[in-house]
């Protein structure tokens, strides 16, 4: 792990006692802050490895607290968390009305990835035809592997990166392969990531539709649960919007945490790899166990906070029995 600059060494003050024990909702910014700093330093020593991460915590009209920043501007693989970044870019050519979520790709057998995350490559039928729509949906919830290469066949690699460093992330970008269309999902920095979610629902970044619909997919009940999710109800976990990523010995998560009014509240960007374990995918990974009690400290530090920019309310979720 990097040096780190934390609530308690930004803000001059040190991490409630409460820090040290069970999450306790923080009164202030500051004091929720500092509470996220201290989880974040205990819990990647106990899990171990290399960690680079952002986190912030609104603070009213004013600029957002910055709890954690440990080697915020470090350009490193982003993996499946980079999947947002490429579902901006879509969204971006839909905004300008370049495509539509209704049109159509096909899934043709040549451009399933087989034993990769996701749907499609269990379908065993080929071919299909799904809306672009259907295909952010698997690509935000279930980290859909082929979805990438459905996104790359209306928006190619050299146009994707274009569209992020006009929008102001010349490091989150996809890396090129010799088929236009094809793309591995290339690098980014936990402050670009953390800057872009900040965009996202600041509604600066995308439509207001768009926006709608890109948090919609990350707040489902569906979207990733193993790491900061994970030790929340199902109407909490409705208050948070995330996007993991794992390869390799990575496992990173960045998203934002929503007040009880929908306003944001607090942004994380959580970068970790060299754990032991690289072969484990589940949710009792380190950095995932890692991120797991983060998250509830997180959740529990900000929940008598007031977040601050534009409204985004969780669609309303109903279980369904059929019929």
């Amino acid at each position: 792990m990097g040096t780190v600059a934390t609530a308690g060494t930004v803000l001059g003050a040190a991490a409630p006692a409460s820090a040290a024990g069970r999450p306790r909702v923080a009164t202030t910014p500051a004091r929720a802050a500092a509470q996220v700093a201290a989880s974040y330093a205990r819990q990647t020593a106990r899990a171990g490895g290399n960690w680079q991460a952002y986190v912030s915590v609104a603070d009213g009209t004013a600029a957002p607290l910055v709890a954690v920043a440990d080697e915020a501007d470090r350009r490193i693989e982003a993996y499946s968390v980079n999947k947002i970044a490429v579902a901006v870019a879509v969204l971006d050519k839909v905004d300008r009305g370049l495509l539509t979520l209704a049109q159509r790709v096909d899934v043709t057998a040549s451009i399933v990835i087989p034993g990769g995350d996701g749907i499609f490559s269990l379908d065993g039928a080929y071919p299909s035809s799904v809306t672009l729509g259907h295909a952010l949906a698997a690509l935000l919830t279930v980290s859909d592997d082929t979805a990438v290469r459905l996104c790359g066949l209306v928006c190619p690699a050299a146009e994707l990166n274009q569209i992020l460093v006009a929008k102001g992330f010349p490091n989150t970008q996809v890396q090129p392969v010799a088929n236009p269309n094809r793309f591995y999902l290339g690098t980014s920095t936990p402050r670009e990531t953390h800057d872009l979610l900040r965009a996202l629902v600041s509604g600066t970044l995308l439509s207001a539709s768009s926006t709608a619909f890109l948090l919609g997919l990350l707040r489902s009940p569906i979207a990733f649960t193993d790491g900061v999710r994970r030790e929340m109800s199902s109407a909490e976990r409705a208050r948070v919007a995330t996007k993991a990523g794992w390869f390799d010995t990575a496992r990173h998560e960045a998203g934002i945490v929503f007040d009880a009014a929908g306003a944001p509240v607090l942004t994380y960007a959580l970068f970790a790899d060299g754990q032991a374990g690289a072969d484990d995918f589940g949710a009792t990974h380190p950095a995932v166990q890692a991120r797991a009690r983060m998250g509830r400290v997180f959740l529990t530090a900000v929940a008598g906070l007031a977040g601050a920019g534009p409204t985004h309310r969780a669609a309303a979720w109903q279980p369904s029995n059929g019929g």
